[in-house]
């Protein structure tokens, strides 16, 4: 049955990315609202679970108030999977123009003297079209690492279309992908992640939004290690066609303590900055799945 399901998942993502990149832009966003709210109609885990975690970051929400922003949520959900979907097909000035980053020169400032970037974002609005206008519309080749999907071919789908942006993608698993980091910030690079949640046993606990949930260690650790800067980043779409986003000024790293120590600062630091980003628009922060321990705890819903 598993094997069924993961081979009907990976043609429907094969459908998307060969039929959606084909329609006309406001067909696409058309479709994607439509299928946004028709999934936040049926009130599914995955919108519950939205709804549970913006209840955290908007805590003085109402019920009214939760739902307008979970429904908004799907919507910016949606907007990232038509976008992206379309990605390929958009020209390099369509890229180009289709992103706006406040306080960009921290970024490119970091790289010209050349002691390497380590970018970490959280789950918002569209990394992809982040990184496809990097390296498309800035010239700005990255390293980055990618979470393996079920079945093997969706995983393979992701990183394929992700290099054809311009991406050297990395597996999240195996011992490789952190040398191979470190080598890239070492040379000058740049390595983005998406960090606001930990796929690993190693996780540093944080307090985000008044409450414990654990962030990886790998962006405090690589940016001891290397001597990059490790500088946080925000992301959200509003009502035009621009992602608009803004870099965070680089976390320090202490000048005592260990090295465990040092990373916990450092994480901590980061989990500030994302939080800081979600809280000013918590409807782009696309996190469907349980963040928190306690929620962790609980089991399977």
């Amino acid at each position: 049955m598993s094997g069924a399901r993961d081979r009907v998942t990976d043609a429907l993502y094969g459908l998307g990315w060969g039929t959606v990149k084909k329609l006309p832009e406001p067909m696409a966003t058309a479709l994607g609202r439509t299928i946004a709210d028709t999934v936040w109609k049926r009130r599914g885990p995955s919108v519950l679970r939205l709804e549970a975690n913006l209840a955290r970051v908007v805590p003085d929400a109402g019920p009214e108030r939760l739902a307008a922003l979970s429904k908004a949520g799907m919507r910016s959900y949606m907007r990232y999977w038509m976008e992206s979907f379309r990605l390929p097909a958009w020209s390099t000035e369509r890229v180009r123009e289709g992103v706006e980053i406040k306080d960009i020169h921290l970024l490119m400032d970091g790289l010209t003297s050349g002691r390497g970037v380590v970018l970490a974002l959280p789950h918002m609005a569209n990394w992809d079209l982040a990184g496809a206008w990097l390296t498309r519309g800035q010239g700005v080749p990255f390293t980055t690492v990618a979470e393996r999907l079920k079945p093997e071919t969706l995983y393979d789908r992701f990183v394929a279309y992700r290099e054809s942006l311009g991406m050297e993608v990395l597996p999240h698993t195996g011992g490789s992908a952190f040398g191979r980091l470190a080598r890239r910030l070492r040379s000058g690079g740049l390595v983005c992640l998406v960090a606001d949640r930990d796929l690993s046993s190693s996780g540093i606990e944080v307090d985000f939004f008044g409450d414990a949930t654990r962030m990886p260690a790998g962006p405090a650790l690589l940016a001891q290690q290397t001597g990059a800067l490790l500088m946080p980043a925000a992301l959200w779409f509003d009502d035009s066609t621009v992602m608009r986003g803004r870099v965070y000024p680089a976390i320090e790293v202490p000048r005592t303590g260990t090295r465990a120590e040092k990373t916990s600062v450092m994480t901590q630091a980061m989990a500030d900055a994302f939080a800081d980003g979600i809280a000013e628009h918590p409807e782009d922060w696309h996190m469907l799945q349980r963040l928190w321990l306690k929620d962790l705890e609980r089991g399977p819903e």
